[in-house]
C-alpha cells in the first residue's frame, strides 16, 4: 500500500477512496513542522500493517481545501474516519502505539461532529 497525498496525486486518491473500505487515517501537517516529519515514516509503515485502511498525508499549505471549515490549532492533527463518520480529530504526537489503538478501536469510538468532513466529499471537490 501507499501513503496518499491529495496534492501530489488527486486522481489516484479519488480512485482509492471510491473502492476502499471507508476506513481512513489522515495526517494534517505543514512542511515546516518537524514533528510532522516524524509521522511520515510511521504512517508509511502502517499502510502495510493495515491494508484495509487508506492513509493520507495532507499538507495544509498545498491542500487547504482538505480542511473543510476547520482550522488546525496544533500540528500534526490526525483524522480517523470510517463510513459512519469521524472517530478522532486532534493533535497527536508521533507515537505509533497511540495511533494503532485509535485504529484498532475506531468502531467503538463515538462519531464526532468536528473535523473537516467526509474525505469522500473532499476528494470530489
Amino acid at each position: 500500500m501507499k501513503l496518499f497525498d491529495p496534492h501530489a496525486d488527486p486522481h489516484a486518491l479519488r480512485d482509492r477512496l471510491s473502492t476502499d473500505s471507508g476506513q481512513r487515517v489522515a495526517c494534517y501537517c505543514a512542511a515546516w513542522c518537524r514533528t510532522c516529519d516524524a509521522w511520515r515514516p510511521l504512517l508509511e509503515a502502517l499502510t502495510d500493517e493495515y491494508p484495509d485502511w487508506t492513509f493520507l498525508w495532507v499538507d495544509v499549505e498545498d491542500s487547504p481545501d482538505w480542511l473543510g471549515d476547520e482550522d488546525i490549532e496544533n500540528f500534526p492533527t490526525i483524522l480517523v474516519q470510517d463510513r459512519n463518520g469521524t472517530r478522532y480529530w486532534g493533535a497527536l504526537q508521533p507515537r505509533v502505539e497511540q495511533l494503532r489503538r485509535l485504529i484498532d478501536g475506531a468502531a467503538e469510538l463515538p462519531v464526532l461532529t468536528g473535523g473537516p468532513g467526509s474525505l469522500d466529499a473532499l476528494a470530489r471537490d
